[in-house]
């Protein structure tokens, strides 16, 4: 009976979670849909200037036609591997350097004024610099997505390994544990919900990386889009290549929840 009274209890809870997720759901979708709404009344009615800030039912449209005739797809593209690129090498560059300094305190506490400064220092500022260095082309601009991402990775996840209880690498110690083995299977682990949040932050960083050597050096892109719809005045343009980074980062941001999900059932 008691097994049955345990059993009954935990399908309420997950009931309970299962509604609360549809509720958050309904409210998120309501949101969207809130919003759009009055975006489309605003412009027609005149209450906001429909030629700067153009109107869902225009985006839907100009979406629809671009991509009926696969004049956004390679810009979509270009711009989605970019993206993917310099997410990838910022995030595994910041925990690459943050092990570093964690294996040797020498090397943290040199580089660790570095690290503040470069942090404190606005990255899209060094767009020029890097374009200048590596040439005006797809390197530059993947470069501009790590770079962006790979300071703020490094000090987030070097902070975690730090933070992890000392009394862990003592009991391993105590067993005859390398310092290499206690990082491998005490700090690493303890650190991945850090990893995780650094993640979810990444995305963006690496969106708004891409895009502004975009903006400076690209002739493809989304990037591209949103200063090409500037120059010819067609708000549109924008606006739909708006719409569709915040669908893509939105996407990215879902996958990485799934990633931190599997990563949950699969930690020991």
């Amino acid at each position: 009976m008691a097994n049955k009274t345990d059993q009954q209890l935990y399908e309420e809870y997950k009931n309970g979670l299962k509604k609360e997720r549809r509720t958050v759901m309904m409210w998120q979708v309501g949101i969207l849909l809130t919003l759009l709404t009055l975006w489309e009344i605003a412009s027609r009615y005149y209450w906001i200037d429909p030629l700067l800030f153009s109107s869902p039912s225009r985006v839907y449209t100009l979406l629809m036609e671009r991509f009926t005739n696969g004049s956004l797809f390679s810009h979509l593209q270009f711009t989605l591997f970019e993206t993917l690129l310099g997410f990838l090498i910022g995030t595994i560059g910041g925990i690459l350097i943050a092990t570093l300094l964690w294996s040797s305190d020498r090397i943290s506490n040199i580089l660790d004024p570095y690290l503040v400064v470069l942090n404190a220092m606005p990255k899209v500022a060094l767009g020029p610099i890097i374009i200048v260095a590596m040439g005006p082309g797809l390197v530059s601009i993947i470069a501009m997505g790590a770079i962006i991402s790979i300071i703020i990775t490094t000090l987030v996840v070097y902070s975690a390994f730090r933070e992890v209880d000392p009394n862990y690498q003592k009991v391993l110690k105590s067993f005859g544990a390398t310092r290499k083995q206690c990082f491998q299977e005490a700090i690493f682990p303890a650190a991945t919900p850090a990893m995780i949040s650094t993640l979810k932050v990444n995305v963006g960083l690496a969106w708004v990386g891409v895009i502004v050597g975009e903006f400076l050096v690209s002739k493809q892109g989304l990037g591209y889009l949103i200063i090409y719809g500037f120059q010819v005045f067609d708000f549109s343009v924008v606006m739909s290549s708006l719409v569709l980074i915040a669908v893509l980062a939105a996407l990215m941001y879902k996958l990485v929840e799934q990633l931190e999900k599997w990563l949950i059932r699969h930690t020991p």
